[in-house]
């Protein structure tokens, strides 16, 4: 037997939790002694606490926690659920994830105001380029990363089956999805025929007569200021836009805060 500290050392447990688990019958000790009233309890308890706080932590609450454990809830049942809570924890550390980087993103680009010099600005043609890609679709501007990197790990298993070497820089293209959204073109340079068998399509990109280019250094998560940078420009040299800009990957080693874009943004006189 254990004394109440002893177990909620060995449970990992507060004192004061066990003694609630007490008065709401989740989980009673296995002796009481009558004089001093003392709580005790058995090694065996702890399957009974274990599961007690991994269904507490699925976010169930005490009373369905108790009805749970009344109707005999198996081990493989249970590491069935927690199997499942952790997927749903997961992709909610991913969805906060996200949007912390976009929070941040947005915080640079109020703090850059004034700062960014557009003279950093290239106007240039911009010839055609025949590219491999694969295309999604991205609810918004919040879902663009989450839906392009799959595209390119895909696109690039694919493009090894088909026995295709890029012959330059990735180039992420953007429009109008027919339904609402964004349709993302996830794309890299090759020399290979045009094609389009349902598991790879090979196009050429038109030429653009006109883009405004900036360079922008650093992760893709931070690439608002640039993007605005360029709005400016466009509408301070009497231009208007075109199209979504195009993403050149220059440069893209392992550490994504050293990743070299260029954005190429399509322009015509306002």
């Amino acid at each position: 037997m254990f004394t109440i500290g002893d177990f909620a050392r060995l449970g990992r447990v507060s004192i004061r939790m066990l003694r609630h688990y007490d008065a709401t019958g989740l989980l009673r000790p296995a002796r009481v002694d009558p004089a001093t009233g003392y709580r005790f309890y058995s090694a065996a308890q702890l399957a009974r606490l274990n599961r007690v706080i991994a269904l507490k932590d699925l976010g169930f609450t005490l009373q369905q926690v108790g009805e749970i454990l009344d109707e005999k809830v198996s081990a493989e049942e249970l590491r069935a659920m927690l199997r499942l809570r952790q997927a749903e924890l997961e992709t909610a550390m991913t969805e906060a994830a996200t949007r912390l980087g976009q929070v941040e993103a947005r915080l640079r680009s109020i703090e850059s105001e004034g700062h960014m010099s557009t003279n950093d600005v290239v106007v240039k043609s911009l010839p055609s380029v025949r590219v491999a890609e694969l295309t999604g679709v991205a609810a918004g501007f919040d879902a663009v990363g989450a839906t392009i990197q799959p595209l390119y790990e895909e696109l690039f298993q694919r493009l090894e089956a088909a026995g295709i070497a890029p012959t330059g820089p990735g180039i992420a293209h953007y429009e109008d999805a027919p339904g609402g959204g964004i349709l993302v073109h996830a794309g890299v340079e090759v020399s290979a025929p045009v094609r389009d068998d349902g598991t790879l399509r090979v196009l050429d990109l038109p030429p653009v007569e006109q883009a405004a280019t900036i360079v922008h250094k650093g992760a893709m998560t931070t690439i608002l200021a640039p993007v605005q940078t360029l709005g400016q420009w466009i509408e301070a040299n009497g231009h208007r836009s075109a199209g979504y800009p195009r993403e050149i990957n220059l440069e893209c080693p392992p550490h994504q805060d050293e990743w070299v874009t260029e954005l190429q943004e399509p322009i015509v006189p306002a």
